[in-house]
């Protein structure tokens, strides 16, 4: 596994750190997706050697690979992940968003420009919906994103944009997502949204739908699967046209 260091601009060894640690690295992918976890509104501190907020996103990484080795037909992936400095966003600092924009940085340098697609969640969602301009992005997959009011949105000009969330999540407010999408479409994004019936902001319940849906939505955004018809309809909408953000999540069959 291949891990890249980030050091902070002051140049101290002693914060050094391992932003971005590869979970499948192919020669000379094709595209990339970056999986990144949530954290707290407040937090100067490393996240922890266990980081619970990064063990939750492990599956979904590993769903990626195993959805990438059955559609793909050939074509390769890289699938990342994406560990922060600080454990909190800590206000106008972003510093989630600021490792985001880095880890994409560390992504062409090792790369070059392949399409990429950002899953996230909680603040992990904050986090990849700010870093969604970076020039490689095709679109974010959101997972009950931590979406305050006044977040920014012109950024996500022409960019696709997908947001899961719980209808019981009790930590990130499923309105607070929904005005969040009417803004950014209005702003030019593709958005569409699906609600997670019966699951709330651990993805715990529900897990593996979660975790197959991520999957394949990211898989849809970089070409590289079939976006569902519902999808696919409602990042076609503009404008301030509610419709299309409340789509069930189909469990498993």
């Amino acid at each position: 596994m291949d891990e890249r260091v980030a050091v902070r601009s002051d140049g101290a060894a002693a914060e050094a750190h391992r932003l971005l640690s590869w979970r499948a690295l192919p020669p000379s992918p094709d595209a990339a997706v970056l999986v990144l976890h949530g954290g707290r509104e407040h937090g100067a501190e490393p996240p922890t050697a266990l980081n619970l907020p990064g063990l939750r996103m492990r599956p979904f990484a590993r769903a990626v690979q195993r959805a990438a080795g059955t559609t793909t037909a050939g074509r390769s992936l890289a699938v990342g992940m994406v560990r922060y400095r600080y454990r909190g966003w800590n206000g106008d600092r972003a510093d989630a968003a600021r490792d985001a924009e880095a880890a994409l940085a560390d992504l062409v340098e090792r790369l070059g420009p392949v399409p990429t697609v950002l899953i996230g969640h909680s603040m992990g969602g904050r986090a990849a919906l700010r870093a969604a301009a970076h020039p490689c992005v095709r679109g974010v997959v959101a997972l009950a994103p931590w979406c305050p009011r006044g977040e920014p949105t012109a950024h996500l000009r022409d960019r696709s944009v997908l947001l899961l969330h719980g209808d019981r999540d009790r930590i990130t407010p499923p309105g607070d997502t929904d005005l969040f999408a009417l803004r950014a479409r209005a702003d030019g994004a593709r958005v569409a949204g699906y609600r997670v019936l019966g699951s709330g902001h651990t993805l715990l319940r529900r897990a593996g739908d979660w975790h197959r849906a991520a999957a394949g939505l990211a898989l849809g955004l970089l070409g590289l699967e079939t976006l569902p018809e519902e999808a696919d309809a409602a990042l076609a909408l503009c404008g301030q046209d509610p419709g299309g953000l409340h789509l069930p999540l189909p469990g498993r069959r």
